[in-house]
């Protein structure tokens, strides 16, 4: 199972879903998902924007655990 770790990041940053959102142009649905580690699937394009805004690494983001 991956487990997603925006929400941790976002609150680190103090960042929530709607600024987001409106910063890396992407569908507030997408974060939310993300956020809520409900996601079933992600475009690059989309994980590139999150990280490059988050300056995180795709590492930091998601994990693998059992």
């Amino acid at each position: 199972m991956i487990k997603c770790h925006l929400s941790r990041l976002m609150g680190e940053r103090r960042i929530n879903i709607a600024a987001l959102a409106r910063e890396t142009d992407l569908n507030r649905n997408t974060i939310t998902l993300l956020y809520n580690d409900t996601a079933k699937r992600i475009d690059l394009d989309a994980l590139e924007r999150i990280c490059k805004h988050l300056d995180c690494r795709i590492e930091e983001l998601f994990e693998i655990v059992d």
